[in-house]
C-alpha cells in the first residue's frame, strides 16, 4: 500500500472511575476505528482513569503503572491483530515516588516502539499536575511507524511551539496531541467559553502552519467534578485548515484522510523551513532576555 495515505483515528470518551473499564472501552473504540478504515489510532490524554489532576490526593498514584506494562501489553495484542498503530497515553511509575505523563507508541505489528514523556508540566486550577508529575527526560521523540513518521506530544505541550518545532525537526509527518482540556463547570459566559476553545484550536493550526506538518488533537469529553471537557478533537493538514473535527459534547471516533506525499509540497510554497535563521536563535534557551 502507499503509505503516504493514511487515515487517522482520533478516540474522543469520557470516563469512569475503574481503569479496567475504560480500558475495555478503548479497546471497543479502537476495533470500531480499525473496522471503519483507520491505519492510526490516538486515544486522549490519560484514558485509563478519570482526570485526577483536579485535586491533589495520594489516592491517585495507585493509578501508575509501569510503561511497557500491562495496559501496553494489551494494547500490543489489539495492534498485532488488528494492524493499526496505537497511541496511549498513560499514568507511568518510574520508580517509587517517581511518575510521569507519558504516551507509549505501538506499531501495527504489536511492536512496543517507545514511549514520550510530557515536558511541560501544568498548574492551575483543576489542573495541579505538577503533584503528580515529573517533567519528561526523553527529549521530543519522532516514532517510524508503518504508516508514516509520528510525533507524540502531551496536552499542555500543545501551547509551546519549541516543542512542536523540535519534533518536526526530527522528521515527524503528524503530531498528535493526547489531549484532557476543557471549561470550568462555574464558567457561564459563552463568549469565554468560545475564546478559550479558539485559542486552543489556533495554537494547534499554528504548529501546523509554521512546521508543514499535520496535526491531530484527540481530547476527552464529558463532566468530570469541576471540569466540562470540550471535545473537539480535530485533525489540521499543514496548511492550518481543518480537514475533521468532533463534536463539542459527546463520544466519537473522528476519522481523517492525511496524504503526507503533501508535506514537500506545502514546504516548498510557503518554506519556512528553509528561511531559518538558526544561526540566530541562541537567546531561545534563557528564561528571559533582560538585556
Amino acid at each position: 500500500m502507499n503509505t503516504d495515505q493514511v487515515c487517522v483515528a482520533l478516540v474522543q470518551m469520557s470516563c469512569v472511575e475503574s481503569p479496567q473499564e475504560n480500558l475495555q472501552k478503548a479497546e471497543k473504540r479502537i476495533r470500531e476505528a480499525a473496522s471503519g478504515g483507520a491505519n492510526i489510532v490516538c486515544l486522549q490524554e490519560l484514558f485509563t482513569t478519570l482526570y485526577f489532576c483536579q485535586t491533589e490526593e495520594y489516592e491517585p498514584f495507585g493509578y501508575a503503572e509501569p510503561i511497557p506494562g500491562p495496559s501496553t501489553a494489551a494494547l500490543q495484542e489489539l495492534a498485532a491483530e488488528l494492524g493499526v498503530v496505537i497511541v496511549a497515553s498513560l499514568f507511568e511509575i518510574r520508580a517509587r515516588g517517581v511518575h510521569h505523563n507519558t504516551a507509549a507508541v505501538i506499531d501495527a505489528d504489536g511492536s512496543y516502539l517507545g514511549k514520550y514523556r510530557k515536558m511541560h508540566i501544568p498548574d492551575d486550577p483543576g489542573f495541579y499536575e505538577k503533584f503528580y508529575f515529573i517533567p519528561g527526560d526523553l527529549g521530543y521523540k519522532v516514532f517510524q511507524t508503518k504508516f508514516g513518521a509520528i510525533g507524540v506530544l502531551i496536552c499542555w505541550d500543545q501551547w509551546y511551539p519549541e516543542a512542536a518545532r523540535l519534533t518536526a525537526l526530527r522528521g515527524a509527518d503528524i503530531i498528535f496531541y493526547p489531549t484532557a482540556i476543557g471549561w470550568a463547570t462555574s464558567e457561564t459566559s459563552q463568549e469565554v467559553r468560545a475564546s478559550q476553545r479558539q485559542a486552543w484550536k489556533t495554537s494547534h493550526l499554528g504548529h501546523a502552519v509554521a512546521n508543514g506538518v499535520f496535526v491531530a488533537a484527540a481530547n476527552r469529553a464529558g463532566t468530570e467534578g469541576e471540569l466540562e471537557f470540550w471535545g473537539n478533537s480535530f485533525v489540521s493538514d499543514p496548511f492550518g485548515q481543518v480537514v475533521a473535527e468532533a463534536a463539542h459534547n459527546g463520544e466519537e471516533i473522528l476519522y481523517a484522510d492525511c496524504d503526507f506525499s503533501k508535506i514537500g509540497f506545502y514546504r516548498s510554497h510557503w518554506p519556512f523551513m528553509r528561511d531559518r535563521r538558526i544561526d540566530s536563535y541562541d537567546e531561545i534557551t534563557r528564561r528571559w532576555i533582560d538585556e
